[in-house]
């Protein structure tokens, strides 16, 4: 993939791992549609750099995905990169749950079919525009999952087999998944130990995007894949509690 010069459109990109995509990829000189649901921090972004237009909008509804693509298709079709990014987890138990509907029906349309339905809309233009590019952010969790996030893990499985199929279906538009461990994020707050930063995530990815390295295992995945393969009972049983 050529770094330099793309047009790219980043949900989910006011904090964490899409904040830092962004300002890696400002670096290499290319022009960023930044989405998100804050407008403050829409606004520190668009201060930040020229190159940089921010886009408020709720995508998890059909009315904020709606605007979003008539915006790309008016003014922005030389759109050439998508990176799924956004993203939620909700940590709880089924047995001991009340009124869990909101929160697996949230998980699961944010998690996946948001995801899915934008990439559907943007295909169009994506495919008439050169180095072009999908990129969907997934999850270690989707190869071995945790005890607490049962709708994430699973939504997070769905993006990595999606993302494996559509693979297969494009050939001029390369279709990249970034799989990561766990990152020190907002949404990862009081949770867990040895959280990698979104800028150590985003270095990894970068060099595998350049080689055209479509599953993008970062840190400790590769070492959680290796120990899956030669044996699913331990990798099940050091997941478990986390």
């Amino acid at each position: 993939m050529r770094l330099h010069k793309n047009k790219i459109l980043i949900t989910g990109a006011t904090a964490g791992i899409g904040k830092a995509l962004t300002e890696k990829f400002l670096e290499f000189d290319n022009e960023i549609i930044a989405v998100g649901r804050n407008k403050e921090k829409l606004e520190e972004l668009e201060k930040l750099d020229k190159r940089i237009t921010p886009f408020k909008c709720d995508i998890s509804k059909q009315d904020g995905l709606d605007k979003l693509i008539l915006f790309v298709e008016q003014e922005h079709s030389d759109l050439n990169i998508l990176i799924n990014n956004a993203g939620i987890q909700y940590n709880y138990n089924f047995a001991d749950g009340h009124q869990l509907l909101h929160k697996v029906e949230h998980e699961i349309n944010v998690n996946f079919l948001v995801p899915l339905k934008l990439i559907a809309l943007v295909l169009p233009i994506l495919k008439i525009n050169d180095n072009s590019a999908i990129v969907n952010v997934s999850s270690g969790l989707a190869l071995v999952p945790k005890m607490d996030a049962p709708v994430y893990c699973g939504t997070k499985a769905g993006i990595h087999i999606f993302s494996k199929a559509l693979r297969y279906q494009l050939n001029k538009i390369k279709v990249f998944e970034i799989i990561p461990p766990l990152v020190d994020t907002a949404m990862t707050k009081g949770r867990g130990k040895g959280k990698i930063s979104p800028q150590k995530l985003v270095d990894e990815f970068i060099k595998a995007f350049k080689k055209n390295k479509f599953e993008v295992n970062i840190g400790k995945v590769k070492l959680l894949r290796i120990i899956n393969r030669i044996s699913p009972r331990l990798a099940d049983k050091i997941m478990k509690g986390k």
